[in-house]
């Protein structure tokens, strides 16, 4: 491959992971507006497990053993069900797109303090950084949707650390080979954890989704669940994982961004507060890991599957 090509394919994976990742949180919003919250990741979730699983088999990849089922379903309900799905809840109870990212880029702050419960603490420049987080949540938490919604407010500061504890698991655990299989299991476990636990909270379709909801699950299976975790294993095999850690504050100036224009959200000051403060920690803490070279784990561990190209 030559230079420019592998550049090119290396600047398409950083546009893919930071504005697709960046949009899925108004997509999620437009979902809702056809799906209940569990039911409409539980089927994005099951399509793409089953995309990845038909492609894994087509390469010949073996079937999880029980023991990787078990570990899948373990990180898949942390992650998927624990962090997307109290996401997606609390953007039902009214917290916008652009507040929900904003909110969620202090993972790589739990997953710093979670891995120093595991031996490894964070340097002081780190600690630095976990305070500027912690003190960004603390001001975001004035914005006016999190006024509106207690429920929603204690959603989006569990779903974090959920989906980091997921992180930090699936990193350890055994899973199989074929990250391609590996995804494939947490998103088929997830999935029909989500669409058995949806009904039992509740949950119903009650009339056929509008056309706008439809598109957005289409969005959300094909370039959430499929094409952005495609970029995202890419550019783990080929750069630093502090650069692809660079998504977790990117992400939230695009959910603003799109949510300001395309879903007609208004944000009030707090969170114009906040996200400087937020993405300076999260700053601090992925240089401040990138200069110990933690090369073996990224920084922000999710879902990968394989490079399909």
């Amino acid at each position: 491959m030559s230079t420019r090509s592998h550049t090119l394919r290396i600047g398409l994976a950083f546009l893919a992971v930071y504005f697709i990742w960046g949009t899925t949180y108004l997509g999620i919003r437009f979902g809702l507006e056809g799906f209940p919250p569990f039911m409409l990741n539980g089927i994005r979730f099951v399509i793409a497990g089953a995309v990845l699983a038909l492609i894994a088999r087509m390469r010949r990849h073996p079937w999880p053993t029980k023991a990787q089922w078990w570990n899948s379903l373990r990180i898949g309900l942390l992650m998927m069900v624990g962090g997307i799905g109290l996401v997606s809840i609390a953007e039902d109870l009214g917290v916008g797109s652009g507040v929900a990212a904003t909110a969620v880029a202090v993972i790589p702050m739990w997953v710093a303090l979670i891995t120093g419960l595991l031996g490894e603490w964070p340097t002081r420049r780190e600690w630095v950084g976990l305070g500027l987080g912690l003190l960004g949540v603390l001001v975001l938490v004035g914005e006016g949707d999190f006024q509106s919604t207690l429920v929603g407010t204690l959603l989006i500061v569990i779903a974090p650390i959920s989906w980091s504890i997921g992180s930090v698991w699936s990193a350890r655990a055994d899973l199989p080979e074929s990250s391609a299989m590996a995804t494939s299991a947490q998103l088929l476990s997830a999935g029909v954890a989500l669409l058995v636990i949806g009904p039992l909270r509740g949950e119903r379709i009650m009339e056929m989704p509008q056309a706008t909801s439809w598109l957005a699950l289409a969005y959300l299976t094909i370039f959430g669940s499929i094409v952005a975790y495609t970029a995202y294993i890419y550019l783990l095999k080929t750069v630093r994982p502090s650069m692809v850690a660079s998504y977790a504050y990117v992400n939230p100036a695009v959910a603003v961004i799109a949510g300001v224009t395309l879903g007609g959200e208004v944000f009030t000051g707090p969170l114009f507060v906040a996200m400087p403060l937020i993405l300076s920690g999260v700053a601090m803490v992925t240089l401040g890991r990138g200069r110990r070279d933690v090369v073996s784990e990224p920084i922000v561990a999710l879902p990968l599957v394989e490079d399909a190209a």
